[in-house]
């Protein structure tokens, strides 16, 4: 049996068994077993849900204000040292927690999108991280406001699920531009949560951008109750423990996402280092900014998540590697002018957030198509797999840049991702643009960056998923 057969064995296709089909159809699902499934919404193989931009909207504003949970605190930060009396490097924890629980939630929950049905897990996490967050805006311990961090971090995974459901909705010639907007939703979630969280905590306690955070989910979970469609699980032959075993042998067995994850998690570690950091820099001299004025740095990266649909057309021409490499390169430059003057000139720092972003977005959607694409039956856990690896990036990157900031300065902590962008380089190099799936170094295939070369006059499509 050759590798590529093997693989395939990993994960079955989805399912066409008609009684999968009925208990989402014509029996009156139910949502947790007593909430009538509308309509609209339910099941048909007949008639499938037909996958509008609107509904595609509608998911990527879903993700925005999910993967916000995990941001609202990073404008906080000196609030919420001076609220709870302790020290930076102690509330420095609580991002770092938020992104731990994160990552305990993609290994753990995520998988389950393929033993269950998506939309009541996707419910069921929203709802569960709006109570949770009930505590966070109340409590005075600084112990139950890290524990209730790390929860909401649990189950802040409805993003996740939403990137590959409306892969697997939308129609097949708008598959990419269909995953650029909803992960264009999940990048305004990273920016506007600062912008929102700076804002409020400005002009009133930060305990109201927790209230805020709350009237948002639950309203949330009701907008996705009446438009997310049932689906029926991808499988129904394989349990929970298979589904991460699958996993674990796809992200030792195939190069190209290795590579991948390897890539987006280093380079997590220099996002979440430029973002957790600039918080002191700009909070210390010789700025002494504002929380309002911090916050509103996060505007500044509307610029990248705002062209990312454009950047992710811009790549369907291209082979990903080649727009990746270009991304990467351009973060380096960018890096390289926040370790020459972030500290010393407010025009560097604005320069670096426009220009990081715009790259960091190109980098992301080249890799993220490129790895995603490997095995189309299996795009669930190799997007849970790509997402967990950012996130640990997240969770290395937190308390390792702010440890060098504190106790060494900003330079070393601008040096520190200027070297995780050369690791970086180093990794994309290593195996170039059209090698065989299970080729794991070399430049077999050439370096042509066109995905749809020429030949003998004609366009023709390349057999490589890599492409």
């Amino acid at each position: 049996m050759s590798k590529e057969e093997k693989a395939t064995d990993l994960i079955p296709a989805t399912p066409t068994d008609t009684s999968v089909a009925i208990s989402c159809g014509n029996e009156h699902p139910r949502d947790f077993g007593f909430i009538p499934v509308p309509g609209w919404n339910r099941y048909d193989p007949s008639q499938p849900r037909h996958f509008s931009l609107l509904l595609n909207a509608v998911f990527g504003m879903s993700c925005t204000f999910s993967v916000a949970n995990l941001y609202y605190c990073q404008p906080l930060l000196i609030q919420l040292a001076s609220s709870f009396g302790v020290s930076d490097s102690r509330v420095s924890r609580i991002p770092t927690l938020l992104q731990a629980g994160y990552v305990v939630g993609l290994l753990f929950i995520t998988p389950m999108g393929d033993l269950v049905r998506r939309r009541p897990l996707i419910l069921a996490s929203v709802f569960t991280s709006a109570s949770i967050t009930i505590g966070l805006a109340v409590t005075s311990s600084v112990d139950v406001f890290e524990a209730l961090s790390f929860l909401v971090g649990v189950c802040t995974i409805a993003s996740p699920i939403l990137i590959p459901l409306a892969a697997d909705l939308a129609p097949p010639e708008r598959r990419a531009s269909a995953m650029s907007i909803v992960l264009s939703g999940y990048l305004l979630g990273i920016v506007i949560a600062r912008v929102i969280a700076g804002i409020i905590a400005e002009f009133a306690s930060w305990r109201i951008v927790y209230y805020m955070a709350i009237g948002v989910q639950y309203a949330l979970c009701v907008a996705l109750y009446l438009v997310v469609p049932d689906y029926p699980p991808k499988t129904k032959n394989m349990t929970y423990i298979g589904i991460l075993w699958s996993m674990a042998k796809l992200a030792v067995t195939e190069p190209r996402l290795i590579q991948t994850y390897l890539i987006l998690l280093a380079s997590d570690m220099c996002y979440i280092n430029f973002w957790v950091t600039l918080t002191f820099i700009l909070g210390q001299s010789p700025y002494h900014y504002s929380t309002l004025v911090i916050g509103l740095f996060g505007l500044i990266g509307l610029f990248g998540v705002s062209i990312a649909p454009l950047t992710g057309r811009f790549i369907d021409h291209l082979v990903p590697w080649h727009s990746a490499l270009l991304g990467t390169l351009l973060m380096t430059v960018f890096w390289a002018i926040q370790t020459g003057a972030a500290g010393v000139s407010i025009a560097a720092i604005v320069v670096v957030c426009v220009g990081l972003d715009y790259s960091d977005t190109m980098q992301q959607l080249s890799l993220m198509s490129s790895g995603t694409s490997i095995e189309e039956a299996a795009r669930s856990r190799l997007n849970a797999i790509i997402i967990l690896s950012k996130f640990v990036g997240q969770l290395i990157g937190t308390p390792t840049s702010t440890k060098i900031y504190v106790e060494h300065g900003w330079r070393a902590a601008a040096g520190y991702g200027l070297g995780c962008m050369g690791l970086q380089l180093f990794l994309l190099l290593l195996r170039g643009p059209h090698c065989k799936r299970y080729t794991w170094f070399g430049y077999e295939g050439g370096l042509d960056f066109r995905r749809y070369p020429k030949t003998n006059g004609a366009r023709e499509r390349r057999a490589d998923p890599e492409e």
